[in-house]
């Protein structure tokens, strides 16, 4: 645990107790004033609304029959609004077994029954509160992991891009004629050099997605074209290997097959990625990206679809589902810094799109990207 977090002094947890009946809340108000908790009142589920948005309080108390807006509807527009932070929500209820799952349907945490007694609200309160806690230090911790990632890859790309112009001085031989044993060896570090850049940034782009601060420039992009490019660009790593890179087009269709709106460079950058993964991983046979025109299965318009498809190892069933997560690399021996496929999911979902894998040990694995069609 972090030293903010040892030294930070106590608060006064806040519960803010919502029932219509003035004398139930008087009694609840006194019952948990005694603990030492600091209570406030609404009489209303629009009243507990504001307060909530106005200042989240860090427990809720909420009687399920109330007129006007009950304690379901206040529940499902909490859980609906991601703006909140996490608020624990205890339903009060005298109602039987049918109200309490609904009111953990639409997403309480705990229920009492009325009538309430002291002991087991004081217990209830006490553990909803110990789970407010524990979320919110999670949450603080996380925050305080991305600043320093934030920062760290600030202060690391300066030094790396200065020593990356550097070394290439050295090898052009602006700096005095390099044996060739030497250039041997600066090629190597300047290869290690990039690598190290190459994942910084990786991590920088990776951190302004997930904090919410990374600016994409939509325009209309021909993905055809896009992919076009990214081709002629790996080719030679194809060709290194003995490898065949095709690309298929879907025949049916006379117009564009891929305009779509969107951030020119960071979709390239995810086909950037998924391509040179594929050659990367295989050793032999073929890689090939497909790109067809399919109808949207329950809304209007059509999507793109970008595939693609190696010969390679293939990937365990173990491994798939956490394959898009940062860090996850897999069981590979080849495996990378496990942040390419993470961030790539990322730019996908910001244009509204879905990134999938299918793949089978010892039959290769297909990629596959879908992104809206624009207009």
């Amino acid at each position: 645990m972090s030293q903010s977090l040892m030294t930070r002094p106590a608060k006064v947890d806040r519960i803010l107790v919502v029932d219509d009946i003035p004398d139930n809340c008087f009694l609840t108000q006194t019952l948990l004033q005694q603990q030492g908790y600091h209570i406030d009142i609404a009489y209303s589920g629009s009243e507990a609304l504001t307060y909530i948005e106005n200042s989240p309080p860090d427990l809720l108390l909420l009687d399920v029959m109330m007129p006007g807006m009950d304690g379901y509807e206040v529940t499902r527009r909490i859980r609906q609004n991601t703006a909140l932070p996490f608020l624990p929500i205890l339903l009060i209820t005298a109602h039987g077994q049918p109200s309490v799952a609904r009111g953990l349907d639409i997403g309480a945490d705990e229920f009492i029954r009325k009538p309430i007694e002291l002991d087991e609200l004081v217990a209830r309160v006490r553990s909803l509160l110990r789970l407010k806690h524990s979320v919110d230090e999670r949450d603080l911790i996380a925050r305080q992991r991305e600043d320093f990632v934030s920062r760290l890859t600030h202060d690391l790309r300066t030094p790396l891009v200065a020593a990356d112009r550097m070394l290439n001085l050295f090898q052009e031989g602006a700096l005095g004629e390099v044996p060739p044993t030497m250039g041997e060896a600066l090629g190597t570090m300047i290869r290690s050099n990039q690598n190290l850049l190459t994942m910084v940034n990786l991590l920088l782009e990776v951190y302004r997605y997930e904090a919410g601060r990374k600016t994409l420039n939509f325009t209309s992009v021909d993905l055809l074209e896009l992919v076009q490019a990214v081709i002629a660009e790996l080719q030679p790593l194809a060709a290194e290997k003995k490898l065949a890179l095709l690309l298929e087009v879907d025949p049916e269709h006379t117009q564009p097959v891929g305009t779509i709106l969107g951030d020119r460079l960071e979709l390239r950058r995810v086909i950037t990625n998924l391509l040179g993964n594929a050659i990367k991983f295989t050793d032999t046979g073929s890689v090939v990206v497909r790109l067809t025109r399919q109808p949207m299965e329950e809304q209007k318009g059509d999507t793109v679809v970008l595939e693609i498809k190696d010969t390679g190892p293939g990937i365990p069933i173990a491994d798939q589902p956490k394959l898009f997560e940062s860090f996850i690399t897999g069981s590979h021996r080849r495996s990378g810094s496990g942040l390419g496929l993470h961030l790539s999911r990322q730019i996908v979902e910001a244009h509204q799109g879905q990134i999938n894998v299918q793949s089978e040990v010892g039959k290769g694995s297909v990629f596959t990207v879908r992104l809206p069609v624009q207009g």
